[in-house]
């Protein structure tokens, strides 16, 4: 079962032709050449993935994404304009919650109903109806007509149906947020129970830590593609990433500084002005080796190589700021602070800032800013904003932007 695709997408495309005008769909159904009348939007966009019988993929994305599509499809309620797509195993969806409900049906013929839908005989529905009504809890009104029923019971009786048929594979697309507290703690009650018995799960939520808590990948759709695939904390990290700077191509900052000749340059004497200069950063582990990737509890060191030009310069002092990869500032240190000097003398320099208990932050990307002060920590002799980019690494231990250390005890 481990090694078995529950989903297999394959080169899976779906276009939507939009037109302007009712009439338009008609001319273009009789025309008997090959004019357009319709605008084409191409919503996925040659998809492919595999999903393992038992995993609990979440999807995430901007709305727009393709992410409610892809379940559509996925399910049959739409059909592909290209591609395939192979389900194996009886699927339950959670996507419009009573889509197929006839209001004039009693609960219990609902019930009968939707199970039909589902490819459940009379008979197979029959032995699932006490554990439905059961769940649903709406009381007598599971007699009376569903039109007669609030939105609460409605989607209390929708929700009931779904989750109570022994899916192999559950597809839920934002709909946890039925009835009251106490259903919504029953109804994720449920859902933790099938994920631990192993049912095959897709889940869309906008909510990053619910795909963090429940999921074991996650798949990030961005404008109808796979932007990636992968360990859920990676991929919900890269995604709100995106969220915070709007852009995949500003993902990356660049800077000529980690060439492998950087303390091999010979130093050079400044301009005249000059005082002095930042050569370039690293960031060293314990192994002393240069990384831009590691995690928020591993020691690391940043390693700053800086030419003076001028040695008579009273206690200059020495900066480091780490921001988010949106700027948001997390946490400045210099030496000043600290009651540090630094080397000043001509020539190259070198000095370094420890994080013996790492780095704290949560997972994502991050830059540091590296300056040169006079005394006051006021005039900039230099300050190189963004110098050098980074990637932490963590699990879902966490929310905010850092860890502080704690303990919890009675």
């Amino acid at each position: 079962m481990v090694n078995k695709n529950a989903i297999e997408i394959k080169e899976l495309t779906k276009i939507y032709k939009l037109y302007e005008k009712p009439g338009d769909r008609v001319k273009e159904a009789f025309t008997k050449n090959s004019e357009k009348y319709c605008k084409q939007k191409c919503v996925l966009n040659n998809l492919n993935i595999e999903i393992k019988a038992g995993e609990v993929v979440g999807i995430v994305g901007t709305n727009g994404a393709g992410k409610s599509t892809l379940l559509k499809i996925i399910t049959g309620v739409l059909t592909p304009t290209s591609g395939t797509v192979k389900v194996n195993g009886k699927t339950a969806a959670l996507l419009e919650l009573g889509t197929g409900f006839n209001p004039e049906f009693s609960g219990i013929k609902n019930i009968y109903l939707n199970g039909s839908m589902m490819g459940f005989t009379h008979d197979e529905m029959s032995a699932k109806i006490d554990s439905i009504i059961q769940f649903a809890d709406i009381g007598d009104f599971i007699n009376q007509p569903v039109k007669t029923y609030s939105s609460g019971m409605f989607a209390r009786l929708a929700f009931a149906v779904a989750i109570n048929v022994e899916p192999e594979i559950l597809i839920v697309d934002e709909a946890l947020s039925v009835g009251d507290l106490k259903f919504q703690m029953k109804c994720m009650d449920k859902m933790k129970s099938m994920m631990d018995q192993g049912i095959t799960v897709l889940f869309v939520s906008h909510d990053i830590n619910a795909i963090r808590r429940l999921c074991t990948k996650a798949v990030w759709l961005n404008n109808g593609n796979i932007q990636s695939y992968g360990e859920t904390n990676r991929i919900c990290d890269m995604y709100l990433d995106y969220l915070k700077i709007g852009s995949i191509e500003e993902n990356t900052i660049t800077a000529d500084i980690e060439s492998p000749e950087l303390e091999l340059r010979p130093f050079r004497e400044g301009s005249k002005d000059a005082v002095a200069e930042i050569q370039g950063v690293r960031i060293i582990n314990e192994k002393h080796q240069k990384v831009q990737e590691f995690d928020l509890f591993e020691p690391i060191q940043v390693e700053v190589y800086y030419d003076v030009y001028d040695e008579n310069v009273e206690a200059p002092v020495l900066g480091v700021a780490l921001k988010r990869i949106d700027e948001e500032y997390i946490c400045g240190v210099n030496t000043l602070l600290d009651h540090i000097q630094i080397p000043w003398k001509k020539g190259r320099n070198k000095f370094i800032v420890s994080y013996n208990n790492g780095i704290r932050v949560l997972g994502g990307k991050y830059y540091l800013d590296v300056a040169l002060f006079d005394k006051t920590a006021t005039v900039a002799i230099q300050y190189w904003a963004k110098i050098i980019e980074f990637t932490v690494t963590a699990d879902y231990i966490g929310e905010g932007i850092c860890i502080i250390p704690h303990e919890w005890r009675e």
